[in-house]
């Protein structure tokens, strides 16, 4: 995991002009992204960035919560 945070944090110093598509299960790794979009059904159910999503509560904040739990 330490591997691909790496490679992606790299990826934007390198281009920070560079836009990436990430699929991700593990929150952490997209915890720095300027845009997330969370699907639900294929459909964009919510988006923001880390703080914006964690302070609306909605999907993204229970799916980080069930993650560090289960962690």
């Amino acid at each position: 995991m330490k591997i691909v945070q790496e490679t992606l944090e790299q990826a934007q110093t390198e281009d920070p002009g560079r836009t990436s598509i990430i699929i991700a299960h593990r929150l952490s790794t997209i915890r720095s992204c300027d845009l997330i979009c969370v699907l639900e059904m294929g459909r964009i159910v919510e988006s923001g960035t880390h703080t914006e999503l964690i302070q609306k509560g909605g999907i993204y904040y229970t799916m980080l919560n069930a993650q560090n739990n289960v962690q």
